[in-house]
């Protein structure tokens, strides 16, 4: 015959307990502790209902409560609107010399504020406030395309490169390094006085050689770490040929840093523009004014008219830090470390 259980035991009550605990989450509909153990053993075990977020998606969702990406993304494009209506809403021609009676060479060279000339006029009697709304759009077709042209030719060395490895990878970074040995300024400017004539597309090659290396290395070193990776080794392991798993698998994956690297580069391409045709190498047509002719064209009168300098220097600082502003937020939304 089996012996009765003691009722006080400490299994017992322990028994007890539980039982009491099972009919209090049955009758209130709550979980017992092993229905939560088994939705956790249940949720560490699934992926879940939601849907998966990719890179671009995590980073704007980051970028949209960054202050420092808004402000810069609010002048860009203010920048860019400015630039593309320019024309309409300028007050004046930049070209006329709405001002000339009012220059006079000895007393009075250069128009100051007055009544419908909020910032006056330059040396020519032309009206400020519109060669400089007007200017912005040669700014930018500078900067825009400056970087385009190096960003082409970058991401034809960095594939390259970064695709055949090898002679292929050692010649083209040996011609990188010389490139980035030689400071960029130093090297546009020597590119820019080998033309015969200076003039915009002069300035536009110029600053777009300078920034090929820039671009070349950086999508190398992404190509030569998406070799490595597991899609691009199956992909090799299944026979893909080399095209293929270069354009489909490795250059869209290594291509995010470089486009973030490029909003940077715009803000250089647009002090670097500024300071060539500061000295003299840019455009000499001032019909087409641009922020960093002005610029060059006041030093003449610099010490008596600032404000001729003040301005467009003013311009350019506001424009290349919004761009700066942008590419710092994006290249830390997208950095893993950051997303910690």
């Amino acid at each position: 015959m089996t012996p009765s259980k003691n009722p006080f035991s400490p299994r017992a009550k322990k028994d007890r307990i539980d039982s009491l605990a099972a009919s209090t989450a049955r009758d209130h509909g709550s979980p017992t502790a092993t229905s939560v153990e088994e939705a956790k053993v249940s949720d560490a075990g699934s992926i879940g209902d939601e849907e998966g977020v990719s890179l671009w998606r995590s980073a704007w969702q980051r970028l949209r409560r960054n202050v420092v990406f808004l402000v810069g993304a609010t002048i860009i494009v203010l920048f860019l609107v400015l630039s593309l209506i320019a024309p309409w809403i300028a007050p004046y021609d930049p070209t006329d010399r709405v001002l000339i009676d009012q220059v006079a060479r000895q007393s009075n060279p250069v128009p100051g504020p007055q009544p419908g000339h909020p910032l006056g006029g330059d040396f020519r009697g032309r009206d400020l406030l519109s060669r400089l709304i007007v200017g912005s759009r040669q700014t930018l077709m500078v900067g825009v395309l400056a970087t385009l042209g190096g960003l082409l030719g970058g991401v034809t060395l960095g594939t390259l490169a970064g695709a055949f490895g090898g002679w292929v990878d050692a010649a083209v970074m040996r011609v990188v390094d010389v490139l980035l040995s030689i400071p960029s300024l130093l090297m546009a400017f020597t590119i820019a006085a080998m033309f015969e004539r200076p003039s915009q597309w002069t300035l536009i090659t110029a600053i777009a050689i300078v920034q090929i290396p820039i671009f070349a290395r950086l999508l190398r070193g992404s190509m030569l770490a998406q070799r490595k990776s597991d899609h691009v080794l199956a992909a090799t392991a299944l026979g893909v040929k080399r095209a293929p798993i270069v354009f489909r698998h490795m250059l869209p994956n290594s291509i995010g840093p470089v486009i973030v690297q490029a909003t940077l580069v715009l803000a250089t391409a647009i002090i670097d523009a500024a300071a060539l045709s500061f000295l003299g190498l840019g455009n000499p047509d001032d019909r087409m004014p641009e922020w960093g002719q002005m610029l060059g064209q006041s030093q003449e009168y610099f010490n008596t008219f600032p404000h001729l300098a003040y301005y467009p220097a003013l311009c350019i600082i506001v424009v290349a830090l919004g761009f700066t502003l942008v590419g710092e937020s994006l290249r830390e939304a997208l950095d893993p470390k950051s997303r910690r």
